[in-house]
């Protein structure tokens, strides 16, 4: 482990500016190759003190409401779009000042806000519902049946298509350009005598395109010929992909129990700091740990609140885990600081940037005044 990790306050992310910048590059070619513009899904990741770096790479932002609207439009100043699966009166107009771009879930909401985001001169969207699954976790699937999120064909109304210019559909989490070539395949089946008909269409985000192994060449593929075909301008707003591998959670042991093997208590928690640890849920990699069995000595990691579930899960390492000892988690640079809580008054974990020469710099740091706040 570096020894700069030393240093740091735990819990604490650090996000590695360089591994950052890398993700952006591969962005930004891909967007050059495909002729599309790729946005930052705010949802993933918000840390806009890097907006400025981001920008430079991407085209702009994609939010899901009036906060990560104001966000993106004075931090990064670049195209602004706004999805919601409804939007409230009161923050209708201050969106039509920050957005490019507004897409409506529904034709009662299009038809409720119409009049006023056309003589706003914004870029009118509906989302679609391609009804086609290519995952296999629930929670994260837009086209599961009973899906609040986007219409569906046989709701779609072509008469209400006046002032709309673009559509919009997410449908993937984590997922290779085949899961998009997928969906492509059920919105041209189910949407494609509209589709002549738009300047744009967005194809969300879930693109894991930074990962090792992502087939790039057939989502340029998919990209082009769609846009060909069609005529349109294609967005993607990825947001995993944007600090995918970019950043990490060090935390440190508390204490140490047992019972049937020992468990290691953390001042870092599944629930608080990490939290789709539970909802996906998913098993973070951790800095020369292997799998259960896979070295000496296996110990299960915990959060320090009551939640008896605050389980992070079960690691080898080569040595029994002792009081003091630093951990690194690996890949929190998404949904983490834009999920986590204070359950049971946990602080926050602090926020750190790492240059490309190695050099710390402390963005934010939580005290018990924040904590307050939002109560």
């Amino acid at each position: 482990m570096p020894v700069w990790y030393d240093a740091l306050p735990t819990p604490c992310y650090v996000v590695d500016e360089a591994a950052l910048e890398r993700n952006l590059a591969l962005l930004r070619s891909v967007a050059l190759r495909a002729g599309c513009r790729i946005l930052l899904a705010q949802k993933a990741f918000s840390l806009y003190a890097l907006y400025p770096l981001i920008g430079r790479y991407l085209d702009g932002t994609a939010a899901s409401g009036l906060y990560e609207a104001r966000l993106g439009r004075e931090e990064m100043g670049k195209e602004t779009h706004v999805f919601a699966p409804a939007y409230r009166e009161e923050d209708f107009d201050q969106l039509l000042a920050l957005c490019d771009h507004v897409v409506f879930n529904s034709f009662p909401q299009w038809s409720r806000y119409k009049d006023r985001a056309l003589a706003a001169g914004v870029r009118c969207g509906l989302r679609v519902n391609p009804e086609h699954s290519t995952q296999t976790h629930p929670l994260y699937d837009p086209c599961a049946p009973g899906s609040r999120l986007g219409v569906t064909a046989a709701r779609f109304d072509p008469a209400q298509l006046s002032g709309l210019s673009g559509l919009h559909f997410h449908t993937l989490c984590e997922q290779d350009s085949d899961a998009l070539a997928e969906t492509l395949a059920a919105v041209e089946e189910k949407f494609a005598p509209y589709l002549p008909h738009m300047e744009w269409v967005n194809f969300g985000g879930g693109h894991h395109i930074t990962r090792p192994g992502y087939n790039i060449d057939r989502l340029v593929e998919c990209v082009r010929r769609f846009r060909e075909k069609y005529g349109v301008q294609v967005y993607l707003e990825p947001g995993e992909a944007v600090a995918l591998g970019a950043g990490v959670l060090v935390a440190s042991v508390l204490d140490l129990t047992e019972n049937g093997l020992p468990i290691a208590i953390l001042d870092a928690s599944a629930a608080c700091h990490m939290p789709d640890v539970l909802e996906m849920p998913y098993r973070p990699q951790v800095t020369g740990a292997a799998p259960p069995g896979e070295k000496p000595f296996t110990c299960r990691l915990a959060g320090p609140t009551c939640l008896a579930g605050d389980v992070i899960g079960d690691y080898a390492f080569n040595r029994p885990l002792a009081p003091g000892d630093r951990l690194v988690f690996e890949d929190m640079a998404i949904y983490t600081m834009v999920k986590n809580n204070t359950f049971n008054g946990i602080p926050l974990p602090a926020i750190y940037r790492k240059a490309p020469d190695g050099d710390l710099t402390a963005l934010r740091r939580f005290g018990y005044e924040d904590y307050k706040g939002r109560l």
